[in-house]
């Protein structure tokens, strides 16, 4: 059956400005991280991205290595979006990233001109795209010049592959000269993407600061901390989870009794919101004008609209800021 995206898709959803950059996103993007990869059921993502677009969701995030295996994700979704979005091409945000170790040899990692250019090469096959509206350096190389990879994201936003440059994983000082750079070859930064949650506070330590000061948006990956921000593990580890499958992120050991007790805590306090725990945790992030829009996965359609719940309230009171600080801190 033809897919007809649902008339009423911008109703509902609201959009942020990307840094000071022309480029609004919603405050909701869908990441292909996990479950759209060959390991997965076609029906069921292909449902999940169809459901996230009719609730006006226009972000797609995606990177050569997404998986498992790396390189399954963009072609999925390649696969989806010529059977399903095609007509919709020009209402999308479809971004991808290199970094990770995607070939043998030399070549297949890091942040080298040569290894940059050809992944984006690589990802636009997969996807059947022309161009991604954002491209990323998945990660900083230590051995390769900041100017070389930062150079190799101007040649592809000025050959046309990609309409804005972004960074992923770079520590503020990194994030600071990387942005520099790019400035100065005339593509600026849209957007970095870092790992942050409640759970993960790192990004506040600078990074955060200096995304607000030279107005590039921010992305944040893994706000559910790999479902650990979930009612999943206030009983411990079901069967079928992430902490319970072999090609997962999170590992048995980051599933404590110290953690569960915690997380216990911040459930409570959500239900006092009339949330769950992962929609506080959704919400919490966008308290901070800083945060463009929150990257969020899903392996069903219920998880999408859990998420996109977290919409509908996002005002925290001082108390409650305080108390989610103590709940974090014991």
């Amino acid at each position: 059956m033809t897919y007809v995206a649902n008339a009423s898709r911008y109703d509902k959803m609201s959009y942020r400005r990307c840094g000071n950059s022309g480029v609004m996103l919603p405050e909701i993007s869908l990441g292909l991280w996990h479950n759209f990869g060959g390991v997965d059921t076609f029906e069921t993502y292909r449902a999940i991205l169809r459901e996230a677009f009719n609730a006006g969701v226009t972000h797609f995030d995606l990177a050569n290595n997404y998986g498992p295996p790396p390189g399954s994700a963009e072609e999925n979704f390649g696969h989806i979006l010529k059977k399903d979005f095609l007509p919709y091409r020009d209402e999308l945000i479809i971004s991808s990233k290199a970094g990770y170790r995607m070939w043998p040899g030399p070549y297949g990692e890091w942040g080298s001109r040569k290894y940059l250019i050809a992944s984006c090469n690589a990802s636009l096959k997969r996807m059947g795209l022309d161009y991604v509206d954002i491209f990323y350096s998945h990660r900083p190389d230590p051995n390769t010049p900041l100017e070389e990879t930062m150079g190799a994201l101007d040649q592809i936003v000025r050959s046309g592959k990609a309409i804005y440059a972004g960074l992923s994983n770079y520590d503020p000082e990194q994030t600071a000269q990387a942005v520099a750079i790019l400035k100065d070859l005339g593509t600026p930064c849209l957007i970095h993407q870092p790992k942050y949650s409640m759970l993960v506070r790192e990004p506040e330590n600078g990074l955060l600061d200096i995304l607000g000061k030279e107005g590039i948006g921010c992305i944040p990956f893994s706000p559910l901390a790999q479902g650990l921000l979930t009612n999943k593990y206030l009983k411990g580890i079901p069967e079928g989870s992430r902490a319970a499958l072999d090609h997962g992120f999170l590992q048995k050991d980051e599933v404590n009794d110290k953690v569960i007790d915690r997380m216990r805590r911040l459930n409570a306090l959500a239900e006092s919101r009339g949330q769950s725990l992962a929609q506080m945790a959704i919400a919490w992030l966008l308290k901070d004008e800083r945060v463009t829009t929150v990257l969020i996965g899903a392996s069903r359609v219920s998880q999408l609209h859990n998420s996109l719940g977290a919409l509908e309230n996002k005002a925290f009171s001082t108390e409650e800021l305080s108390q989610i600080e103590d709940i974090l801190a014991s």
